[in-house]
């Protein structure tokens, strides 16, 4: 790297991955993201990067428009997914490491922590959000930006952006029910999971709310049910069909998404993340992630499409001065 730049942000890969996988719920979305605002760092001029006191906003900032964009034209690419589409689980052996900026005074018991933020609750919640909604929240109230810096991001004044973080929150604040601790999720999922492996119907039956729903996310690639499964009886008889129509599945509890969830292996492959929903010592929600592509990390091979996004740093730079 020559000297007259300003030390090249590897120190900050931690944040922009961080950052945009919380904007876009999807790690492959995320390393694109990632890339390119490398890319453009390495294709401004000597004396562009010379005039940038802070790479570590300037990066924060492009990544945050480069998601802003890819969530404006996600909801069309969506619509074009076989099936239901879930946000891509983070596995326990993939970590983004980050330091807060600052904090405003704003009720803790209404900010969404940073590990709570990876988790599948939050992440289907972020998709009903407006991507200003989400930039606005996850850069606020998970990585304690100031609005007038949001406002940079997002073209609009801080008050502007103080309302959207307020819209998102009073939908988070919404959609939560009594907090439930890490042991009591992790009991009650151990107790799906000891029902499911036992086909015992009736036993699931009772893990579940009346009201659960189970969503399965396939992506035409793999068999899978293409609508929400509503109702406790129909979600537990769909779980404990999946061993009669998938021989030979081997499942286990694991940390899926920061959170207490199961993982299911087949021919020593990963064919299922799953997350859960608890309220009251009973899930209201499974979310099962069957997609391949979204299960790369899960153990076992690299996708090929993944090993030709890990570039050096180096080929970055060699790629901007192209």
């Amino acid at each position: 790297m020559s000297p007259d730049q300003p030390e090249v942000p590897e120190l900050h890969h931690g944040l922009l991955m961080a950052l945009s996988y919380r904007f876009l719920g999807s790690i492959s979305e995320a390393e694109d993201a990632t890339q390119e605002t490398y890319l453009r760092w390495f294709r401004l001029a000597p004396d562009e990067r010379s005039e940038i006191t802070n790479p570590r906003a300037w990066l924060s900032t492009t990544v945050s428009r480069i998601c802003l964009d890819t969530l404006k034209s996600a909801r069309a690419r969506r619509e074009r997914y076989v099936g239901e589409w879930l946000p891509e689980p983070v596995p326990p052996t993939l970590h983004w490491t980050t330091l807060a900026n600052r904090t405003d005074a704003i009720d803790p018991a209404d900010r969404i922590g940073m590990n709570e933020s990876i988790s599948l609750a939050i992440l289907v919640l972020l998709e009903s959000m407006t991507p200003a909604e989400r930039v606005a929240l996850i850069l606020h109230d998970v990585f304690e930006y100031r609005f007038v810096e949001i406002g940079n991001v997002l073209g609009r004044s801080a008050e502007a952006c103080r309302q959207l973080a307020a819209n998102a929150r009073r939908r988070v604040r919404q959609s939560r029910r009594t907090p439930i601790a890490r042991d009591a999720h992790a009991a009650a999922v151990h107790a799906f999971h000891r029902a499911w492996e036992s086909g015992d119907i009736a036993a699931l039956v009772r893990t579940l709310d009346p009201a659960a729903q189970a969503v399965v996310d396939g992506g035409g690639a793999v068999s899978a049910a293409l609508a929400p499964i509503h109702g406790a009886r129909k979600v537990a008889e769909f779980f404990a069909g999946a061993h009669t129509r998938a021989p030979g599945l081997v499942t286990h509890e694991a940390i899926v998404g920061g959170e207490p969830g199961l993982v299911a292996t087949a021919q020593g492959r990963t064919v299922a993340a799953m997350g859960f929903e608890i309220r009251s010592e009973r899930i209201t929600a499974v979310w099962a992630l069957r997609n391949p592509d979204k299960l790369t990390r899960w153990g076992g091979r690299y996708s090929r499409s993944f090993r030709l996004k890990k570039r050096t740093f180096s080929g970055l730079l060699a790629a901007g001065a192209a």
